[in-house]
């Protein structure tokens, strides 16, 4: 049985499954703000117990029907925000397998549990590699979609079945395709926490603070004005505040939607060192190799369609995505 218009807007709670990750915690942190009672559901493979500080901890893995049958009975939420997932590329190639069982089986039986229990409001964390190579930029939401590895695919596979749910059996959802999420809370309260680290800023950062032994570039003769890469670095609060938007969105009445998630800035790889030199006041060591195999020249997003439909606008630029970075990583131990 569906929940009716009038539960949904008398419960507050939000289930955010992944709650305890990187971007998954600064969205509880919003939620909270915003008067959501954030439930987060993890098995704590990528997140962290100390990141679980806006709302309860419910453990579990997604692809445990069983256990979220019994987190989503004693909490009814509103809405589920789906972060549970593998991410890094690199290994996506080295264990499709993995990404396939979680991404995909994990995703699958996750939305099952959603139908089950009545909830058609869905936020999906998605990502810009479901486009794969891009044919011109920026990157706006009628792009083919051609992921060029496991990670891109599944998440494009994930995308399909939701529309397919939607269709069929009344889902609605909000397909989030991120950009290059960065930063931290400013009080430094939670940050970027992946073991092991493969992300640029806080490579650099762990570089410049003499955490590692120096910060490789792929690359530096490609089509751009430095001949390194550009991406286009989104600050975690940005992406939180647009997951916020989109349960207010869905629980408002909004139909299915796919959105980019970025600031419509390119920022080349030297571009992004030197703002980091800036803010730890040190140069670093920086070596200069050749191209990695599957590295895009260019990722920049068009955030037209999620500024018109959300009213999203990023709010942070590259000097508060490194400062906020630093003060993170420099408060940790090594």
């Amino acid at each position: 049985m569906r929940h009716s218009l009038r539960f949904l807007v008398l419960n507050n709670n939000i289930l955010v499954v992944g709650g305890a990750g990187y971007i998954g915690s600064h969205t509880c942190l919003r939620l909270a703000e915003k008067g959501y009672k954030p439930v987060v559901y993890d098995n704590l493979s990528n997140g962290h117990e100390e990141f679980v500080r806006w709302g309860v901890l419910e453990k579990g893995d997604i692809r445990d029907r069983q256990r979220l049958d019994e987190v989503i009975d004693r909490h009814r939420p509103s809405a589920i925000l789906h972060f549970a997932a593998m991410i890094e590329v690199g290994e996506s190639v080295r264990d499709p397998v993995a990404f396939y069982d979680n991404n995909v089986i994990g995703t699958l039986t996750l939305l099952s549990a959603t139908l089950a229990a009545g909830i058609d409001a869905f936020v999906f964390s998605s990502t810009c590699a479901t486009y794969g190579l891009p044919d011109s930029v920026p990157i706006d939401e009628m792009h083919k979609q051609a992921p060029i590895n496991p990670y891109g695919r599944t998440k494009w596979i994930c995308e399909q079945a939701m529309k397919d749910y939607g269709l069929y059996k009344g889902l609605r959802s909000v397909m989030l395709r991120y950009f290059n999420a960065a930063g931290a809370d400013f009080e430094g309260r939670i940050g970027e926490w992946h073991e092991p680290e493969t992300h640029a800023i806080p490579l650099a950062i762990e570089a410049a603070l003499g955490r590692r032994e120096g910060f490789k570039v792929f690359g530096t003769d490609y089509d751009t004005r430095d001949g390194t890469c550009v991406r286009d670095y989104i600050h975690v609060l940005d992406l939180a505040d647009a997951h916020v938007r989109a349960v207010d969105y869905l629980l408002a009445g909004g139909e299915s939607v796919e959105l980019n998630l970025g600031t419509g800035t390119g920022t080349t790889v030297r571009e992004l060192l030197t703002a980091i030199e800036t803010v730890a006041k040190r140069p670093f060591d920086v070596a200069y190799v050749g191209r990695r195999e599957g590295d895009s020249t260019t990722l920049v997003a068009n955030n037209d369609k999620a500024r018109q439909v959300l009213g999203w606008e990023p709010q942070y630029d590259l000097a508060a995505i490194t400062e906020s970075a630093w003060n993170w990583h420099s408060r940790r131990n090594g």
